[in-house]
């Protein structure tokens, strides 16, 4: 169905509305009727045609007053009106339509969602795009704009990634005991790559509809109050608001301005505050990791009145403690530019020429999850 070529303000003022509640909901309604069904596919297009006809009629009728539940509604009909149609699938429709509407009180269906989207068997490529668009709701178009690539090929990695979790068996679920903390920091680290592909596009245009490094703080702040007790997950929302603090300043006539060149006056004090708090909340829990450490980086640079006063000695102190977690070429690179900016450039450069090949073999994607740390990028 097609929109109106016009958009009244009424009808933009219900548009940003359903923009809020496809952020906040559309990966949780995918995830429970995922999770009753156990068909991503059916879930997708459920909630997707709930999204279509909720455009529709929240211009007509108005915004309902419980619009999140309004969506879910809508969402789950769709799926029994489909199941109808499909024999093979009556017997879960019986399993679907005794099972509750899960409430606000319930587990976060989102996080075994994004779980399963983050699972290592699937590419990094595939695991970015199958979160953005089960878990954030994106549309395909939306997806190849904020990654810098085609629809068709956003289109194929999903269906992919989707025949892949259905081939292999791939649970949707947490994982406990050992084995949560390396697929923790898969899931941290495709935030973290989410962030990077929106935020260092060139000319900050390529999410104008949908403002894809916001999602992803907002992904990393679900995952932080979904799990209170991982301080990684903490560390990586303190890293992100300390990123997105610099916004306003790290742009100019459409170029990026660096560091060491932005009106620091610009940055944005109450988000310094929040991921200030973010980081001793956990560093009170005693499990230092590489978000965390990143997040120390950050904040020694947001500490800083202005470029020459940064306190780059222990900016090389945080780098040798990250090194510890992340021996990766481009964290040593970044700790290179620190020893740079000590004095001892010539260490520095040393450095830089034995990692040229190292760093010549890494994949995008793959540098784009420790790009976050850089002292001298935007």
């Amino acid at each position: 169905m097609n929109a109106p070529d016009a958009v009244s303000p009424s009808d933009a003022a219900s548009d940003r509305v359903l923009a809020r509640v496809i952020r906040e909901e559309s990966g949780r309604i995918v995830a429970a009727l995922t999770l009753s069904l156990g068909n991503l596919d059916l879930a997708e297009e459920s909630a997707a045609e709930a999204v279509a006809e909720a455009l529709v009629r929240w211009r007509t009728a108005g915004v309902p007053p419980n619009p999140g539940g309004w969506l879910t509604t809508a969402a789950r009909h769709d799926a029994l009106d489909r199941l109808r149609r499909d024999k093979r699938y009556r017997q879960k429709l019986e399993f679907l339509a005794a099972t509750p509407v899960p409430s606000e009180r319930d587990i976060d269906e989102r996080l075994p969602l994004l779980f399963g989207c983050c699972h290592p068997a699937l590419s990094a490529s595939a695991q970015l795009a199958l979160t953005l668009r089960a878990v954030c709701g994106l549309t395909t178009e939306q997806i190849a704009r904020a990654t810098v690539s085609t629809p068709i090929a956003v289109g194929q990695r999903i269906v992919r990634a989707k025949r892949k979790i259905g081939a292999a068996g791939i649970p949707l679920r947490v994982p406990t005991g050992g084995e949560r903390s390396p697929r923790l920091d898969l899931v941290l680290t495709v935030i973290s790559v989410m962030y990077n592909e929106a935020h260092l596009v060139a000319g900050g245009g390529a999410a104008a509809d949908r403002d894809v490094a916001e999602d992803a703080l907002w992904l990393a702040d679900v995952v932080a109050q979904a799990l209170p007790g991982e301080p990684e997950a903490l560390g990586l929302v303190a890293l992100l608001k300390f990123h997105r603090s610099r916004e306003p300043a790290r742009s100019f006539g459409g170029d990026i301005v660096l560091l060491a060149d932005q009106d620091r006056s610009r940055w944005d004090p109450a988000l310094q505050i929040d991921a200030h708090r973010a980081l001793a909340a956990a560093a009170a829990r005693g499990r230092p990791g590489r978000w965390q450490l990143q997040a120390a980086i950050a904040a020694c640079h947001a500490d800083a009145a202005e470029y020459a006063r940064t306190d780059w000695p222990q900016i090389v102190v945080l780098y040798d403690m990250l090194l510890g977690y992340d021996p990766s070429p481009v964290v040593r690179l970044n700790r290179a530019v620190a020893v740079a900016e000590t004095g001892e450039v010539e260490a520095a450069l040393t450095e830089v020429d034995l990692l040229h090949d190292e760093l010549e073999q890494i994949p995008p994607v793959a540098r784009g999850a420790s790009r976050s740390a850089a002292p001298s990028r935007a």
